[in-house]
Parts: C-alpha cells; structure tokens; sequence
C-alpha cells in the first residue's frame, strides 16, 4: 500500500485510527533513538530515517542511503531495520532481545512485521535504531557497496 503522501504527518493522516496510533508510537521511538546525522522523510511511500544526499551522495540508487522505515502494508504494519539486516552482531543481539522481550518476531531481511502495537517491543525497536552511527553505517555499507 504505497502512499503519495508528501509528509510524515500526511502519511499518518491516511491510516485508519488503531494502525495511526501505532505506527505514532513506533515513529516516537524511532525520533527519540535516532542518531544524529540520519533525518526523517517520506521515500518508497514510507516514513524513511537516512543519511541524506547531502551528507552522503554516493549511494547505489542515487537515493539518501537507507536506514529504517516505517509502512502501513495491506496485511501488517512494518519497521524496516536495515542495520539489524546488515549486521551479523547486531542481528544476534536483535533476535535475542526480542526473543527475551517475550514477542513472537515476525521478520524477513530487515522488515519487522506486525498487527497491532502490542505485539512489539518498542524498547528493543528503539534500542536497534540508537545502536548504529551514520559513520559506523556508511562504513558499513561502503564494506558491501563500493562507492
């Protein structure tokens, strides 16, 4: 379900009542954890967090490099949590905490699915998000992506 929306606020606007409450609550965690250097936009119809073209250009897809999102699907709502996917370490910390949380983790490479906000654990979101700088993820991701 990809919006046209131009803004976060617009995005939220278009959701239905429960998945606008949840995906709000999501995106507070994600605004309070996220690391200096990385801003919020919309990009792919999603509420994106990346590195912008200004501070980073050398991107695969001439696109601000990606670091987590947030999406209102037809079935689920998602957090995509590119570090989680890119990082052994941090994957292996990421499924422990959630495991441990007591969640049951519905996740693709880096797509966290779920219906409703019970069902995930917003400290462990917010921890994952706070857990990589954009010096660390651009290293990174120049490791993997020669610029």
């Amino acid at each position: 379900m990809k919006s046209r929306a131009k803004t976060a606020e617009q995005y939220l606007r278009q959701l239905p009542t429960d998945r606008r409450k949840a995906i709000s609550a999501v995106r507070k965690g994600i605004l309070k954890n996220l690391p200096h250097g990385y801003e919020e936009f919309m990009n792919w119809g999603m509420i994106t967090y990346a590195i912008p073209l200004k501070s980073y250009p050398n991107t695969y897809n001439n696109q601000p490099l990606c670091y987590a999102a947030l999406a209102s699907q037809k079935n689920h709502m998602a957090v995509y949590l590119t570090n989680v996917y890119g990082d052994k370490p941090t994957e292996r910390w990421f499924r422990q905490s959630y495991k441990a949380a007591g969640k049951r983790l519905d996740m693709g490479k880096s797509c966290v699915r779920f219906r409703k906000l019970e069902d995930l654990p917003l400290d462990v979101i917010s921890k994952a998000v706070s857990r990589t700088s954009v010096k660390a993820y651009i290293r990174h991701y120049e490791k993997y992506h020669k610029p």
